[in-house]
């Protein structure tokens, strides 16, 4: 990898550099080396991955999309540290202290932390008390009393006192002395690694409430008093602490091991490193001192801070994780298609906001009804609403489950009631993020004329129309279906999402002459400014009959034609292959096969008996191998299939609207509505989001909740305790459990609830505020913390 400013000697060291980083991330997949380089050229040639996980097969022998973004990744990250590599080299350099030797530990580093360790000596920092000591001519001092300590430690430094140096007396020689051995033991980059390490196996978090603190950080309450293992502790623990912490409520403590009597093991390490131990010489006691002085200044803080970004780190990691697999989740749920339906964003005081889109998702009426308190028009609200489904056309009614949803939600089924000729069907639709996307730039362009409250209702309507094609037009970290999303790196967080969002479009397929702008801006090679482009030449010149005719778009060159065709649809064009998955490029393999069954395109697609009866290797040629072929067949075969599930929906209970109709063994029906690492979130009807925590959801081990149930699913629950009080619903999935008995919940071995301080400590996330009875999830908080809330865990 070459690097601005570097010298021509180096570039032969560079670019084995890059070679192994290829070999690395080779190992690192379990792949071959030549399939990290063929997908390496591709991405640097500008190519997306979901294209070179769809068309490129036979370059990279088939890497999926998931191989393809760990590739990218750890490409990123390792290319960041051979830029990093470069640079302290350079500065090493400069400063005419790289040897042989020192150069090869440098270039032998495979971590950013294992380089800094090495570049620390050697990085330029503010004078230090070492510094002005070796200024003062006291580093031999320190040497020799290392070298020897059969020396008598103040007899030596009493040579080296000099008032014009700075160095009073003796006293003052053997403290330059120290602070010159204590930076040489804090630097040493094998003794930090290997302490690291330890105490990274051994240490535990803990943490302790702050001194009247205790009423104000009620949510906390599980960490007042709390000490885990670092290698033990889940991710939402660690964030909820820090989190804690932030907010001035917690004292966090990272502590090397279990406290214990007598010296610490890791003093006795360092000593051993350095030659260090007690016999009875001279100097024995004050350089055992010494060392115990540099782990407790210097070694231990430095080693804090390292663990502190690692807990943090590999925190966030798995929570970026989690926000990823249930944003896709959430776009992948099925949608209700091409039919007409009824928005409703319920409301109390400002009444449910009504809109009706037909199958395309074109406004057709909006209007405000008032059936709740303080109004209490009831029958002139369904009168409405049932005068709108007739007269358009309904077929579904779509409820935001914000404030007032479950007192909307038996409105419409008084409306289906009243009204079975119009045959309808209500289904409760999340809405977080909807009042962002009402108010955004995109929404006043798209519906101008309309009230901002109105537009959260069509959002409603589209969304269980096309949950992909509308939730695309929302920051997905305003989709909110992760947990502290508010403390992770924001470009981690925004990276991750971004290719979530980027997979599951490009995974569907794009309908180019009824998509909006932010669908087509997450076409594989497509930019914001090339997809308000497509728009205005579809405006301007009709819907595109062609593929090909994409090429007459503004700014559309080679390159992004090449990586968009494949992921457009157009139905009903001039090409059936148009409306497939099949890339242009690949054309000529269909004619062969037309040729080859006596078929014209049309009579070929969908034709299963004919398709199957060709030989995928007699179509193989130098451009397309053996998996292209076979892909082409497949998609022929079923042309432009979607790959979510079929529409279904949950059926809430009658009668059970709000917490207190629950009951211990009742069996409901409910939707997921997020899942975390220490469970999932089911609504079942009554304002507040029940717990299913991971260690209900199966008789066998469950490491991942995401194994058992995703966003979306509909699931048969068992409620197993209700808290009022505190709004808390235990659910479980495993309907042969014993609800608890009244008083109190259900208890394991160890007379503690089960799981019940992760279940607690997960509640920080939240963050306060209310349930959804009283008021609409702040969509900055999203989906997780208003799970969270209505869960009573906040």
């Amino acid at each position: 990898m070459t690097t601005p400013g570097s010298n021509a000697s180096s570039t032969s060291s560079e670019s084995s550099d890059e070679r192994s980083i290829e070999s690395r991330i080779a190992d690192e997949l379990g792949v071959r080396e030549r399939q990290v380089k063929a997908a390496v050229e591709l991405l640097d040639g500008g190519s997306t991955v979901p294209f070179i996980a769809r068309y490129r097969k036979e370059a990279t022998e088939m890497l999926d999309d998931a191989q393809l973004r760990t590739l990218e990744e750890r490409l990123r990250y390792l290319r960041e540290l051979e830029e990093r590599r470069t640079a302290i080299l350079d500065s090493v350099r400069e400063q005419g202290k790289l040897t042989e030797e020192l150069e090869a530990r440098i270039r032998g580093a495979e971590t950013k932390a294992r380089l800094e360790d090495i570049y620390l000596p050697f990085k330029p920092k503010r004078r230090t008390k070492a510094q002005i000591a070796r200024e003062a001519g006291l580093e031999p001092l320190a040497e020799g009393l290392l070298a020897d300590a059969s020396v008598d430690p103040s007899a030596a430094a009493a040579a080296f006192v000099d008032a014009g140096k700075g160095v009073a007396d003796a006293q003052a020689a053997l403290d330059g002395a120290r602070s010159i051995l204590t930076e040489k033991f804090s630097e040493d980059a094998d003794l930090i690694g290997e302490l690291r390490e330890r105490m990274w196996t051994r240490g535990r978090l803990a943490a302790k409430v702050k001194d009247g603190k205790e009423e104000a950080g009620a949510k906390f309450a599980d960490y007042f008093d709390f000490a885990e293992p670092f290698t033990e502790l889940p991710s939402h623990r660690v964030l909820a602490m820090l989190r804690g912490e932030k907010e001035d409520v917690l004292d966090l403590v990272l502590e090397p091991e279990e406290p214990a009597e007598g010296p610490s093991s890791y003093e006795a390490i360092v000593a051993s490193r350095f030659g260090i131990a007690d016999r009875g010489r001279p100097g024995d006691k004050w350089l055992g001192d010494t060392v115990r002085w540099a782990w407790r200044t210097r070694i231990l803080v430095h080693l804090g801070i390292d663990l502190r970004l690692r807990l943090r780190t590999a925190a966030e990691d798995e929570a970026v994780n989690v926000f990823a697999a249930n944003l896709r989740d959430l776009l992948l749920a099925a949608p209700a298609g091409t039919r007409a339906t009824l928005g409703l964003d319920p409301g109390f005081r400002t009444g449910v906001k009504v809109a009706v889109v037909d199958a395309t998702g074109k406004v057709v009426a909006t209007d405000v009804i008032h059936p709740h308190v303080p109004a209490n028009r009831w029958d002139e609200a369904i009168a409405k609403l049932a005068r709108l489904a007739k007269e358009h056309t309904v077929d579904l009614i779509a409820i935001g489950n914000g404030t007032a949803s479950r007192e909307t939600d038996k409105l419409a089924g008084e409306l289906i009631t009243k009204h079975p000729e119009l045959k309808l069907t209500k289904v409760m639709v999340s809405e977080a993020g909807a009042s962002v996307y009402s108010a955004s730039a995109f929404a006043s362009q798209e519906l101008p004329d309309m009230d901002v409250s109105l537009r959260g209702a069509v959002s409603i309507a589209r969304r269980l129309q096309d949950p992909l094609a509308e939730l695309v037009k929302i920051d997905p970290k305003s989709i909110g279906v992760g947990q502290y999303q508010h403390d992770l790196s924001e470009v981690k967080l925004s990276r991750s999402l971004d290719a979530v969002v980027e997979d599951c479009v490009n995974g569907v397929g794009v309908d180019v002459n009824t998509a909006s702008a932010p669908l087509l801006a997450r076409v594989s090679g497509i930019t914001s400014g090339l997809a308000e482009n497509i728009v205005a030449h579809r405006d301007a010149n009709g819907p595109f009959s062609s593929r090909t005719a994409l090429k007459k778009v503004s700014r559309l060159g080679p390159k992004a034609y090449e990586q968009c065709a494949g992921f457009l649809r157009i139905r009903g064009g001039d090409d059936p292959l148009d409306a497939s998955s099949v890339h242009p490029e690949a054309y000529p393999v269909v004619r062969r096969m037309v040729k080859s069954a006596g078929q014209e395109v049309a009579g070929l697609i969908g034709n299963t008996s004919v398709l199957r009866s060709l030989r995928p290797d007699r179509f193989v040629d130098e451009t397309f191998g053996l998996p292209t072929v076979t892909d082409i067949l497949r998609e022929l075969e079923k042309p432009g299939r979607d790959p979510r599930p079929a529409f279904k929906t949950a059926t809430f209970k009658e009668g059970v609207e709000k917490i207190s109709d629950l009951a211990s063994g009742m069996v409901l029906e409910g939707v997921v509505t997020n899942v975390a690492a220490f469970g999932a979130f089911v609504d079942v009807g009554v304002h507040q989001d029940g717990l299913v925590h991971v260690s209900a959801m199966s008789r066998t081990f469950v490491k991942d909740p995401r194994d058992v149930v995703k966003p979306g699913d509909i699931v048969k629950v068992k409620v197993m305790d209700v808290d009022i009080p505190r709004k808390r619903i235990s659910l479980t999935l495993r309907l042969d459990d014993e609800a608890a008995a009244q008083g109190g919940p259900k208890k394991e071995r160890g007379g503690k609830p089960p799981r019940q301080r992760q279940q607690r400590g997960a509640g920080a996330s939240g963050g306060g505020g209310k349930g959804r009875s009283s008021s609409a999830p702040a969509a900055s908080n999203g989906a997780m913390a208003d799970a969270l809330r209505r869960a009573g865990l906040a």
